[in-house]
């Protein structure tokens, strides 16, 4: 009987066998991992991102660095230049301006926060309920979306803040939110008329879990990367309607400050004494930048279709893939058994 050596049919011991998929997958980054990955990979987005940063210490640490209050007066340095006493200089009645904007910025930005998170929280829970529910639950929420939209919002707010001015900057807030979550809510529920028909949902439905459980642990989660990039552009959104309001009287009142009413209050002079003016106006222009790109690198990194931040996934694969399949090949072209080998190996022994 024709014998031949088991050597031929095994090959090489110590090849490097290829990665096996249970281990790609668990080589593989999670999603936070990957959403931040995409995020850096976008060079606007981390440019916005470390504005909004220096933006936030500017605004919240500035007040305890500087030895002025924004109410302050110095009565010996009426509309100074910048210095080394007062870093901004000071407006013609000898307030600093460094603690003016900042705290300015402070209070622009504490108003575009709430009102992003309550008119995304008022849009999630409507938008979803009347994609869900359907029949007249969604026609009683779209009714009143449609009549809010066509409702000159900014108009109706100037009117009504002087009336709720004893409730301070908190009734701002109310307003805007009230004003500012039609067209999220119009997407969320588009949204939700194609997740709720999956299967998931179903299957939720048919346990007899609750509509509202699987609203809020079914429905929302899958719509939660919409509601965060909408809030990031809203907040900016926000601080340019209050900074609106405020320019025209209608919004923080003195003696409090916000970006704003610093503008207003010091516009005639910006071509005369510019440091009362640019300082305030251009961190307004530059958040409102920062947050539109910031929005922009969200809404790509949140897509499950981007393929940004997965170069270094493919650099790592095509490494493990190209070096074995190598030395495979070699092996399969010298060491594999054929016909003519096997005779070959009969006849020597």
């Amino acid at each position: 009987m024709t014998r031949f050596s088991p050597d031929l049919l095994q090959g090489s011991n110590d090849e490097t066998l290829p990665e096996t998929p249970e281990e790609e997958v668990a080589a593989s980054p999670n999603r936070a991992v990957l959403t931040i990955r995409r995020l850096f990979a976008n060079r606007g987005a981390g440019v916005g991102l470390v504005v909004l940063i220096l933006l936030f210490v500017f605004a919240f640490i500035g007040p305890l660095v500087t030895p002025w209050s924004f109410s302050h007066i110095d009565y010996l340095n009426l509309s100074k230049p910048p210095s080394g006493t007062h870093w901004f200089g000071t407006n013609t009645i000898g307030q600093d301006v460094f603690a003016q904007t900042a705290r300015g910025m402070q209070k622009s930005l504490l108003i575009g926060l709430f009102v992003a998170l309550f008119s995304t929280v008022i849009a999630g829970l409507l938008g979803s309920m009347a994609g869900y529910f359907g029949g007249w639950t969604d026609r009683i929420i779209m009714f009143v979306v449609d009549l809010m939209l066509v409702l000159p919002s900014f108009l109706i707010v100037a009117i009504l803040s002087p009336r709720f001015r004893q409730f301070g900057w908190v009734a701002l807030i109310v307003l805007l939110a009230v004003f500012g979550w039609m067209i999220t809510a119009r997407v969320v529920r588009s949204m939700t008329l194609s997740v709720k028909e999956r299967e998931f949902v179903r299957a939720a439905r048919y346990m007899g879990i609750g509509h509202f459980r699987i609203i809020l642990r079914h429905i929302l989660p899958n719509v939660a990367s919409f509601l965060v990039v909408d809030a990031s552009i809203a907040i900016g959104s926000a601080v340019l309607t209050e900074a609106g309001l405020s320019y025209f009287g209608f919004g923080v009142q003195s003696p409090d400050v916000s970006l704003g009413t610093l503008i207003a209050n010091n516009q005639d002079a910006a071509l005369t004494k510019p440091w009362l003016f640019y300082f305030s106006a251009g961190a307004l222009v530059v958040f409102a930048l920062a947050s539109n790109l910031l929005g922009d690198g969200l809404r790509d990194a949140l897509d499950p279709t981007s393929t940004a931040g997965r170069k270094g996934r493919r650099r790592r694969r095509t490494g493990v893939d190209s070096k074995p399949a190598g030395r495979v090949t070699a092996m399969t072209a010298t060491d594999t058994p054929t016909p003519e080998k096997i005779r070959k190996a009969g006849r020597d022994r």
